[in-house]
């Protein structure tokens, strides 16, 4: 496995997942880029991309004065950080913590408690933009975070976006705006995925009839996005996978749980949460997202 030093900066990726990898790759151009991930493949993957991979998150991130975190949820977030392996004990106090990851905002008031016991700052820098994006340097990320440490991060976090706002001054602050974001995208998915069905079920031509919905008031990122996606789901071969539709069911609870958590009547992301579920246990948690237009269109598929 490639452990080459060098004089730039130790940066740690924990997590070398459909985001966590590309990540990396596009900060080795500035970076001394060290990576670990818990499945031996995708530390296969990044060795052969020539970031240097180690057995354990702990060696990864042993001297590094940036630690970023690429992991699904709360849990592996927690478990990174405190557990019977977690890094903590190998940071020095002056190194940062960046989560890039949604995981929502219950667990983060009392990460950047523990961290900052130990005066480690954290970054709550949860990040949208896609695998290829993430390779380019072209993300959008929601930075919450002490201004100090926002600035200590910001070299990394710089090279990783091309939009990078700061939406407040705490660790949460990121998470909440993306818990906002998450819940228009997840409604947006749906609400294409719908359209897009009712279409070809008018035997309507299922391409020119998206070229015309983007081109007027009812186009919007996602139709653009997915769309050609959710048409491609009606091949035999599906969509490449871009962004999995499991991450959807679990970005969709976070916002079930925010809204639940004020009060707040949220009908149509329940909706749409509804449908990301029942997609899942048809079996398509690890296919495209794109692939909830099966769940609202089976016959027409089927017909196929």
């Amino acid at each position: 496995m490639n452990t080459l030093s060098t004089d730039k900066e130790h940066v740690a990726v924990l997590g070398l997942g459909a985001m966590g990898l590309p990540m990396a790759t596009c900060l080795q151009q500035s970076f001394d880029v060290h990576g670990f991930d818990v499945n031996e493949s995708r530390r296969s993957l990044a060795d052969a991309e020539g970031v240097a991979v180690h057995a354990s998150a702990r060696l990864a991130a042993k001297g590094a004065g940036l630690v970023l975190v690429a992991v699904r949820n709360e849990q592996q977030l927690l478990e990174v950080l405190f557990g019977q392996e977690g890094v903590v004990d190998v940071l020095t106090p002056d190194a940062v913590v960046v989560l890039t990851s949604t995981v929502g905002m219950a667990a983060i008031p009392e990460t950047a408690s523990r961290l900052d016991q130990r005066g480690i700052s954290f970054v709550d820098a949860p990040l949208s933009g896609g695998s290829a994006r993430a390779a380019a340097g072209d993300l959008l990320i929601l930075v919450g975070g002490a201004p100090s440490a926002v600035e200590r991060a910001r070299p990394v976090l710089d090279a990783l976006a091309s939009t990078l706002t700061v939406v407040g001054d705490r660790p949460g602050d990121g998470q909440a705006v993306k818990t906002v974001n998450q819940l228009l995208c997840g409604v947006h998915i749906a609400a294409a995925a719908e359209a897009l069905a009712l279409a070809d079920a008018l035997g309507l031509d299922r391409r020119a009839t998206l070229e015309a919905l983007e081109m007027g008031a009812a186009g919007s990122f996602m139709l653009s996005n997915r769309g050609p996606r959710m048409l491609d789901a009606y091949d035999e071969n599906s969509a490449e996978v871009l962004s999995r539709l499991d991450i959807f069911v679990k970005d969709m609870g976070i916002v079930g749980a925010a809204t639940r958590s004020f009060g707040l009547a949220a009908p149509v992301s329940a909706a749409a949460e509804q449908l990301f579920l029942l997609a899942k246990t048809h079996g398509l948690g690890e296919h495209d997202d794109s692939a909830v237009i099966r769940m609202v269109a089976p016959a027409r598929l089927q017909a196929d």
